[in-house]
């Protein structure tokens, strides 16, 4: 019995004794015999109370006992979600965070209660944000689960690339839509985090901070090295065509000081921060030599591997090797095969092979059609492993 079940009995006991009252003040020639057969009515009337209240009684205990129930089983789960090393996020079909669990509070650097109400969007690097959003509109017309590969920024830290899971949770009918995200922080970037962290803590150069796009400006007297992104380093050829010299990611150097060629191009191909190092302190500093040197090795390695491909006759062979290059400096193992982590452009491709963009598009095509490359949701290729 539930609880309206129980008052409408109360009520029409209620009206029946109202009704019996009635009877007996306006007869009470007649009260005697209607008290007599009022009274055992009355009791049966009595007993059916005491019988609804207990059974309401159990009930209540009943509803206490399942309501402990369901807030030790969500205890239970809190506990086990707190416990996976991912990070798990419960959102709003916008973004919007509504759970999240210390290793999501990790990853994005923020304490646990000042995530609730922030905006996943917030934390996805400028680079990849647009597509992000784009994916997260489309998302409620694909019920399945997806995949996808995301640029984070988190609090006050540096950008790195993580691996994301996200599912729609279907909920009762009326109530809306929410999301089920696990991220993932690809383990190349805790390798290249910790490296630099051990190999830099106890430098003080500043950081610069360029986005995507720009151009970084190039001082005789000044050595960049990347902290996080990846920059294009190109020249011109006599003829004003831009040749590419080299990418230079984590930990790289660059800068006029380490080239021999008059005209040279830094070009940000990611949000980007940089160690502005002073050439005199390289000069003079062993302990600076020792850092760098392996690093400027690195870049040499990857010159030369670039000259492989202007090496090759065809332009499909020269596309080809260059696709092999960039694999090894900036290729991230995904399920299809290897993914370059930065969205290389089409003219990006035709600069580096020496021929016309329209070129790389067909050629881009035909590779995709034999199944040696696709192209994610982020327009990042993935080539075959």
């Amino acid at each position: 019995m539930n609880e309206t079940a129980f008052t409408q009995q109360i009520m029409a006991m209620s009206d029946r004794l109202s009704h019996l009252y009635q009877r007996i003040n306006t007869s009470a020639s007649q009260s005697s015999n209607l008290l007599s057969s009022t009274l055992p009515e009355l009791g049966i009337a009595f007993e059916r109370l005491q019988r609804a209240a207990e059974l309401l009684y159990q009930q209540n205990q009943q509803l206490v006992l399942a309501n402990q129930t369901v807030q030790n089983e969500r205890r239970h789960y809190q506990e086990l979600l707190e416990f996976i090393p991912d990070a798990c996020l419960l959102t709003d079909t916008d973004g919007r965070i509504h759970e999240a669990n210390r290793a999501a509070a990790k990853l994005l650097n923020l304490q646990q209660p000042l995530l609730i109400g922030r905006s996943l969007i917030n934390f996805v690097a400028h680079e990849t944000r647009q597509q992000f959003q784009t994916d997260l509109q489309q998302l409620q017309q694909r019920p399945w689960k997806q995949e996808w590969q995301v640029r984070l920024l988190p609090e006050q830290g540096l950008a790195f690339d993580v691996s994301v899971v996200v599912e729609v949770n279907r909920q009762e009918v009326n109530q809306p839509l929410t999301l089920r995200w696990l991220l993932r922080q690809q383990s190349h970037n805790l390798i290249t985090t910790n490296e630099q962290s051990d190999t830099y803590t106890n430098l003080s150069y500043p950081l610069q901070h360029y986005h995507k796009g720009e151009t970084i400006p190039l001082n005789p007297q000044t050595i960049w090295q990347v902290c996080s992104g990846l920059v294009k380093l190109t020249t011109f050829s006599d003829r004003g065509q831009k040749v590419l010299l080299g990418l230079a990611g984590a930990s790289a150097p660059f800068g006029p000081s380490l080239t021999a060629l008059p005209l040279y191009e830094a070009i940000a191909l990611a949000d980007t921060q940089l160690w502005s190092i002073p050439m005199s302190e390289f000069v003079s500093s062993v302990e600076l030599k020792q850092r760098l040197l392996p690093q400027i090795s690195q870049r040499l390695r990857q010159t030369e591997l670039l000259l492989a491909v202007y090496g090759q006759a065809r332009v499909l062979d020269r596309l080809n090797t260059l696709l092999e290059v960039l694999k090894q400096e900036i290729g991230q193992p995904v399920k299809d095969g290897i993914r370059l982590s930065v969205r290389l452009t089409h003219e990006d491709l035709a600069i580096a092979t020496c021929t016309t963009r329209v070129t790389i598009t067909q050629l881009l095509k035909q590779l995709q059609q034999q199944k040696k490359l696709k192209i994610d949701s982020q327009h990042h290729l993935i080539l075959k492993a």
